[in-house]
């Protein structure tokens, strides 16, 4: 009798432990969810890869340097919204969009590289 109320109360036990694993997964998938999300855009052969990127409000945007010769990201809007220093091989520069429009950027050093992110 004193064994099977044992597994009986352990049984119990591993149940309540799965569910609150569970719902403690769910939590998690929820909140991520909640997160800003991060994309990157690659520079490389003079050029921005994607060109031409949409975002949500919220979202931080990372540009790195996979160039052997330095680059610059420059928003083309007066005040400048984003610009970053001179950046080398492997350097990054992130910005995060609050509000939402369309925003053309170009490298100062090379100003034919040109690219748009669309915040919505």
């Amino acid at each position: 009798m004193r064994r099977s109320v044992f597994v009986v109360v352990a049984g119990a036990f591993l149940a309540i432990g799965f569910v609150a694993s569970v719902e403690g997964r769910r939590g998690f998938a929820f909140s991520a969810q909640d997160k800003t999300s991060t994309t990157e855009v690659k520079i490389d052969n003079f050029s921005f890869g994607p060109a031409a990127l949409t975002v949500t409000v919220g979202s931080t945007l990372t540009w790195i340097n996979r160039d052997d010769i330095p680059h610059t990201v420059v928003s083309t809007d007066d005040p400048k919204t984003f610009k970053s220093k001179v950046l080398d091989t492997d350097e990054k520069f992130s910005f995060t969009f609050t509000k939402a429009g369309t925003f053309p950027y170009f490298c100062s050093i090379h100003p034919k590289m040109t690219g748009k992110v669309i915040v919505q």
